[in-house]
């Protein structure tokens, strides 16, 4: 496949862990970097697996609402702190 460069702003913590990752790995930082944001896009990620996964439970009425979240995060440190909701 034909490869292009683009040019990428990375805070100094990311591009630290990005070119540990690479010394690790001993490849430069560009092919660890396209392997990454390749997986990123890839179907079968964890992420979009993960995505697909709490998508489906929504569909299906298995979500918890945002007010019953908020009940049981604002009952935190009280007496009669709520159960997590399922």
């Amino acid at each position: 496949m034909p490869q292009t460069s683009i040019l990428v702003q990375l805070d100094a913590a990311v591009q630290a862990r990005l070119a540990a990752l690479a010394e690790d790995r001993q490849q430069p930082v560009s092919d660890v970097a396209a392997e990454v944001i390749s997986m990123f896009f890839a179907p079968d990620s964890w992420e979009h697996k993960h995505i697909r996964a709490g998508l489906a439970e929504l569909e299906a009425g298995q979500g918890v609402s945002n007010e019953r979240v908020m009940e049981w995060l604002d009952s935190w440190g009280a007496e009669n702190e709520l159960p997590a909701p399922k």
